[in-house]
């Protein structure tokens, strides 16, 4: 099979990331980028993304046999091709690791917990509501009350010697708890990593009713949280469950890689039937 180009590109909530493939056989991920979106236009965003990563490489937009997007990824207006976050969730996953059963993919919005074949295809899945108090940006919320950036959450949770658990089920009302622990003195290690401790709950009935195997590979922005897999590594440890959790610091990229892959799965389908009606 001869050797071509894709992108891949997931359009998040507060995150785009874009990633160059080579794709062949044995594909392999040659660059990857990404950008808050801030108050921007995500549109204008991703195309500077793209723009950039081919100026980089020295490549056109003709030289890229197949451009996917995924998430928000409407809004890419240069896609040749759009695939559905959970399947390029799972499909990244796989690429990061290739004896993935179960994915956990730890969004901005939401949680979702999947099932994949050994050829990276959804064939169950699980996922939490947005309202919840589950999420990376709620995460990110607190953090910023607490006068912390989200990259040090993972270690400051990890500093806590008696964590206090939130209560609420939804957002507002979490948000209210943890307000209520700064007025009671609580540290902030000991809400950072209750929080973490919820979330992991949460993460647990997912996979629970999913009746998930392992190993679970997490993907997404709060895969890179290490005080939330400690968290979610302590609870499936207190509920006797021998799970093994893989991420990977290529975790937050699952979705634009796995966008990039489908691209290129669809690419050489196009050509043959295209073969065949010549």
């Amino acid at each position: 099979m001869e050797n071509f180009y894709t992108m891949g590109i997931d359009v998040g909530s507060n995150f785009i990331k874009l990633v160059l493939m080579d794709y062949s056989d044995n594909p392999k991920l040659l660059d990857k980028h990404t950008e808050k979106i801030r108050k921007r236009d995500p549109s204008q965003v991703a195309e500077e993304m793209t723009q950039n990563m081919l100026a980089k490489h020295k490549l056109k937009y003709e030289d890229i046999a197949y451009f996917a997007s995924t998430g928000e990824g409407d809004l890419v207006k240069r896609k040749r091709g759009h695939f559905y976050g959970m399947t390029t969730h799972a499909k990244g996953a796989h690429f990061l690791y290739s004896d993935a059963i179960t994915v956990v993919d730890m969004g901005a919005l939401y949680v979702r917990a999947i099932k994949i074949s050994d050829d990276a295809r959804v064939y169950d899945y699980k996922m939490t509501g947005q309202c919840a108090s589950g999420s990376g940006q709620f995460v990110e919320n607190i953090s910023r009350y607490l006068g912390l950036s989200i990259e040090e959450v993972g270690d400051v949770s990890m500093q806590s010697k008696n964590p206090e658990v939130s209560s609420g089920i939804c957002a507002v009302l979490a948000e209210t708890d943890v307000i209520n622990m700064v007025s009671r003195g609580i540290s902030t290690p000991d809400i950072i990593k209750g929080i973490h401790i919820s979330i992991a709950n949460r993460i647990l009935k997912l996979l629970s009713s999913l009746k998930a195997e392992s190993p679970i590979v997490v993907t997404g922005g709060m895969a890179l949280n290490k005080g939330m897999i400690e968290a979610l590594e302590e609870q499936l440890q207190e509920m006797g469950k021998s799970f093994q959790i893989k991420s990977h610091p290529d975790a937050i990229y699952a979705g634009a890689i796995g966008a990039a892959l489908w691209g290129g799965y669809r690419h050489i389908k196009l050509k043959e039937k295209q073969a065949v009606l010549a």
